[in-house]
């Protein structure tokens, strides 16, 4: 149960700054606020939550069966380490190629904005991977028990960070679109820098084994 707080924290960290960099959903966020008003445009944020909610369910039994095979574990710890590099290194360069230039809102059909929000997001099929690794990294550290209470509040926290960040984007947007350059390349090097401290948690945890 200590360990309760700090998973919450972590986890909802994870998922907010994995959602703040500009892309197809904070900028369908902020297009719906514009277009619509601020209630859908939170509306929408609320249908990303739920569906990455769903997304980070199956990451958790995902995570939940391979944790019975410690040979496994150590293996998607390796393979966690190269992602977290990899992704670093990504977001890293992002930052620095980043144009001064507008951030362009997607295009899409006029449709209810919550079952809008949840089709967007469940076309992201890259959150599954990513929470499941995350919950690994936790499990490995014992942050992550797989108890009930562990699971559900795992699962809160993705959807409570995600919606933070898609709620920044309705109500701050008309301020940040003078600074969207900026506010891109910021981003990206925040995102850099929590890939940088997840291989350096999971580089440890290996090299402690």
């Amino acid at each position: 149960m200590q360990q309760l707080p700090t998973l919450f924290v972590f986890t909802f960290g994870a998922a907010f700054f994995a959602s703040l960099p500009p892309g197809l959903l904070n900028l369908n966020a902020a297009k719906t606020s514009v277009e619509k008003g601020k209630a859908n445009g939170i509306i929408f944020g609320l249908g990303v939550a739920l569906a990455v909610m769903v997304q980070t369910y199956i990451a958790v039994r995902i995570a939940k069966l391979i944790s019975r095979n410690q040979h496994v574990i150590v293996v998607l710890l390796q393979l966690a380490l190269v992602i977290f590099l990899i992704l670093a290194i990504v977001f890293l360069i992002k930052g620095k190629k980043q144009k001064s230039k507008p951030l362009m809102l997607v295009e899409t059909k006029k449709r209810n904005s919550f079952s809008k929000g949840v089709f967007l997001a469940m076309i992201n099929l890259l959150a599954i991977p990513y929470y499941s690794g995350l919950n690994t990294v936790f499990h490995s550290q014992g942050i992550m028990t797989y108890e009930i209470i562990d699971e559900v509040l795992f699962i809160l926290a993705t959807g409570s960070g995600t919606f933070l960040a898609m709620y920044l984007y309705v109500i701050y947007f008309n301020r940040w679109e003078h600074r969207t350059a900026s506010f891109s390349k910021n981003s990206n090097y925040i995102l850099s820098g929590l890939m940088v401290l997840l291989f350096i948690f999971t580089a440890f945890r290996l090299f402690k084994n």
